[in-house]
């Protein structure tokens, strides 16, 4: 009987703890509006990408209406998000951000630092993510300088060096 109380114990404790690990990962999903209300907080912000902006350092997307009447801003450092490429293929998509809200000049935003923050849907609710991310994060193609003499790689198969 003892043991039989041992394990229902320590059971007990193993779903209470893996039911609050649940609840931790599950975060609330708002929209654009709604964003003012949970600064400093973990959200899932939901809207559409009404404008896309691109600076040389910085990328923005307006969701729901352009600037400055945009609700919501997702912001895109450059050389500091794993999301590359071009933003604009999203324009006009669906999407969800998650990450923690902040303020900047008193309107809500969320800096995207890795491409899983991001989902974008299409006109069906499909989620197309992926062919978005792998159209758009390709790696950059190396610039080819005209007249350039290609070089071949360096192979060695000993410690001297050959002298021709």
């Amino acid at each position: 009987m003892r043991a039989f109380l041992s394990v229902f114990i320590v059971l007990t404790i193993a779903i209470k703890s893996l039911a609050d690990d649940t609840n931790t990962v599950s975060l609330l999903k708002i929209g654009t509006m709604d964003a003012t209300n949970h600064y400093d907080q973990e959200m899932i912000v939901t809207g559409m990408v009404a404008e896309v902006t691109i600076h040389s350092s910085v990328t923005f997307l307006n969701l729901d209406q352009p600037y400055p009447d945009s609700p919501f801003t997702v912001v895109i450092f450059h050389g500091r998000s794993s999301f590359h490429g071009d933003a604009n293929t999203l324009n006009g998509k669906s999407i969800e951000i998650n990450g923690k809200i902040t303020s900047y000049h008193d309107k809500p935003e969320i800096a995207l630092e890795r491409a899983d923050q991001l989902a974008v849907f299409d006109t069906n609710g499909v989620n197309i993510t992926s062919t978005i991310l792998q159209s758009t994060n390709r790696a950059p193609e190396k610039l080819q300088t005209p007249n350039a003499v290609p070089v071949p790689p360096a192979t060695t198969t000993n410690s001297i060096p050959e002298i021709m």
